[in-house]
């Protein structure tokens, strides 16, 4: 294979359309080598039928997809060697065993004899599934297969892997290690995942692609997409004593920009729950917590910094993406 591109996948203004439904509405992104990149978005958003469109298995509408440089439309068959992937419901032959079918799959995608006895060694070692090589695979446990699958996607040691929900139906142990399995495949292979389970999105991934309605309504590490969707720094208090004056003056003293976003009614002990937010990016967490406790007016008993998950921005971009789209039908009546 000669050298593989920076841009492993290319996606322009990708659209499919099943009658009057438009499941992938203008979707473009690109994907750099050795990436990680997840893909959320409520069901039906269009992450399947998106996935679906990069590997050519449904060919879209319009627009173009590049994977290593070549087109999917008009290069297929040398784009599938490409490509390691992993669909929702993996479907396996429930009466081959571990080793069998995996030894099938590596000939079937052109792995030589010598090749592939050292690469079946190496994915059931990395996959921890050296103990059930010699199962049948309808007799293992959700995760083995989950994991049976992953083996088979990297197998070829592919520049790109396409894995649509992953840890779907796995508990807690299981999904640790499928996170810690697609984890070690950063830097050697362009990995795109798709899942529901946010914290393992944003633990596993480098970037997040949110979409809706076929749309990407965000993009960018977690972090970046908490600046873009909120916005803000956020704190968190437990005060009381005179919120009117002294809080006001106080918080002018550390930054300009804090307020007041939320406050809740005081409890038995007379102390308030406070959301202060502010436009500045630096934690001022130590320099709040020196100068409220110094006013002798005020008394602080909590304070912490408030930071959105990625479950938050999910549903703030999710929500922002709606609104996009019923913005025009609003403003046509």
């Amino acid at each position: 294979m000669s050298e593989i591109p920076e841009l492993t996948i290319e996606a322009e203004h990708l659209v499919k359309t099943y009658g009057s439904l438009t499941a992938v509405n203008d979707l473009s992104f690109t994907v750099k080598r050795g990436e990680i990149v997840g893909l959320l978005g409520p069901n039906g958003a269009g992450k399947s039928t998106t996935m679906r469109i990069l590997t050519g298995y449904l060919p879209a509408t319009s627009g173009q997809v590049n994977i290593c440089g070549l087109s999917v439309a008009t290069h297929g068959d040398e784009v599938k060697k490409f490509i390691g992937y992993m669909p929702e419901n993996n479907p396996l032959p429930d009466d081959m065993r571990v080793s069998e079918y995996l030894h099938y799959r590596g000939r079937l995608k052109g792995l030589g004899r010598s090749k592939l006895s050292i690469r079946l060694d190496e994915v059931l070692e990395l996959c921890d599934l050296k103990r059930v090589r010699h199962r049948i695979i309808g007799k293992l446990s959700k995760g083995f297969r989950q994991r049976v699958g992953i083996a088979e996607a990297i197998l070829a040691e592919p520049p790109v892997i396409i894995m649509d929900e992953p840890t779907i139906g796995l508990d807690p142990h299981q999904i640790l290690i499928v996170r810690d399995l697609i984890a070690s495949l950063r830097g050697r292979m362009t990995v795109i995942i798709s899942s529901h389970i946010l914290p393992e999105i944003e633990m596993t991934c480098d970037r997040v692609l949110i979409i809706n309605q076929g749309r990407v309504v965000a993009q960018g590490t977690p972090a970046d997409l908490r600046r873009e969707v909120f916005g803000h720094s956020s704190y968190a208090l437990e005060i009381s004593g005179d919120l009117e004056t002294a809080l006001p003056e106080a918080l002018a003293r550390v930054e300009p920009t804090l307020v007041i976003a939320e406050t809740a009614a005081p409890d038995a002990a007379g102390f308030r729950k406070l959301i202060l937010t502010t436009t500045r990016e630096g934690d001022l967490g130590e320099t709040l917590m020196r100068t409220l406790s110094a006013d002798t007016r005020l008394r602080l008993r909590a304070l912490t910094r408030v930071h959105p998950t990625l479950e938050d921005v999910f549903l703030a971009a999710t929500k922002r993406g709606w609104e996009a789209i019923d913005a025009p039908k609003s403003s046509s009546k």
